[in-house]
């Protein structure tokens, strides 16, 4: 191969990865027509054809996953000397790129991120919202919050909050309803159902294990479970980082296994000023925020 363009393997792998010529332009930040355009590009410069297009979906050639594989291992060549040359960076300066869900992203994070770049001008923050597992080998976040019993053995991190489930409920669904005070109040109640890869979760297993009434809608979501629960479609479980101020915490689940949030980094970047600053910072504000119940009810 002539001339080696490293830029049209990122491309290419991009493409691999999402199976999509668009869904891998959005990805890396170019147009449709580049990644079109490179994907050509490259397929003169081995000459060879690298995808099928069957029933509208991309395929690989067989070259194509010939050279797939050796571009990953290319990339992830490159992935490590960038982390390495990045951990010896002892500025606090420049950009950190943390991942952290939902539920985290849209009530305490604002709060805890404002005071940290007011106390630290020359570090940015970019906040990537994601549920899905932190993907920080590759650089595409420096830093992860996650919910996590286990973290990934690859990752270096610390475990900064229990959180615990607690019984949740609409004001207006309380006010003419029996007491709810604790578990024992619950068979005069109808629990919002889990549905779903939700109905595995261990917490929903003990609760529907008790004869406990149901609401005849189920879900499959948390945070559409706690909507569910606004409407007075019944009482909720939901862990308290998925609290909501129209929604009031009866008391903590008893049978429910706290959930535990950890930060996460990559042990290449532990070291990096901006990083372990922020992971330290974001451990004490989780730790010191009374936002967070601590009765054990």
């Amino acid at each position: 191969m002539n001339h080696f363009d490293w830029n049209l393997i990122k491309v290419f792998l991009a493409v691999c990865e999402t199976g999509s010529q668009v869904e891998a332009a959005k990805r890396i930040g170019v147009s449709h027509a580049t990644v079109f355009r490179h994907i050509g590009a490259l397929e003169n410069q081995t000459g060879t054809r690298l995808f099928d297009r069957i029933k509208g979906r991309l395929i690989l050639t067989d070259a194509g996953k010939e050279l797939r594989d050796i571009g990953l291992g290319i990339a992830q060549s490159f992935e490590a000397i960038d982390r390495r040359v990045s951990g010896r960076d002892g500025t606090i300066q420049g950009v950190v790129r943390l991942t952290a869900p939902h539920s985290f992203s849209h009530t305490v994070l604002p709060r805890y991120l404002a005071e940290f770049c007011t106390t630290h001008p020359g570090t940015q923050v970019e906040l990537l919202v994601s549920n899905q597992e932190a993907n920080i080998s590759d650089r595409s976040a420096d830093i992860a919050l996650r919910v996590v019993h286990n973290p990934p053995n690859h990752l270096w991190g610390r475990r900064i909050l229990e959180i615990d489930w607690g019984v949740y409920a609409a004001p207006h669904y309380l006010a003419d309803a029996p007491r709810l005070e604790q578990a024992s109040d619950l068979s005069e109640h109808k629990l919002i159902p889990p549905a779903g890869q939700l109905m595995r979760h261990p917490v929903f297993v003990a609760a529907l294990s008790k004869k406990q009434p149901l609401s005849p809608t189920m879900c499959d979501d948390l945070t559409a479970m706690a909507a569910l629960a606004v409407a007075a479609s019944g009482v909720a479980l939901l862990p308290d980082d998925l609290r909501r101020p129209d929604l009031k915490r009866c008391f903590t689940y008893p049978l429910g296994t706290p959930n535990t949030l950890w930060v996460l980094t990559h042990p290449d970047l532990r070291n990096v000023r901006r990083i372990s600053v922020l992971m330290d910072f974001l451990a004490k504000s989780f730790r010191n925020d009374p936002y967070w119940p601590s009765d054990k009810a």
